[in-house]
């Protein structure tokens, strides 16, 4: 297994590379293919809250609470108010994949 420190992740560049040599496509078919699917997931989740992107995972729409907090710097007591955020929760399969149960 390859360490971070010998393999750098790869680029927007060389992902769009590797499908349209894999499938025999033009980089600007692959490039709106996902284009597309990035707004597909942003009308999908505003629409219902999720979206499962299929063997991957799915973008879910998650409420945090209004808590209190600490100023690092200070050590004030500060109150973080409530907000929406977005979440991706790894699917099962994928996760088993890459990490896999002892």
């Amino acid at each position: 297994m390859a360490t971070k420190a010998t393999q750098k992740r790869m680029t927007q560049s060389e992902v769009l590379n590797h499908f349209a040599e894999k499938y025999g496509l033009k980089r600007v078919q692959v490039k709106e293919i996902f284009d597309e699917l990035a707004s597909l997931a942003t009308s999908e989740v505003q629409s219902s809250g999720e979206f499962t992107v299929p063997g991957i995972g799915k973008l879910v729409l998650s409420e945090r609470k209004a808590r209190e907090g600490r100023n690092p710097q200070t050590g004030d007591t500060i109150q973080i108010p409530a907000k929406t955020t977005l979440k991706f929760r790894v699917g099962k399969s994928l996760k088993d994949t890459v990490v896999p149960k002892k």
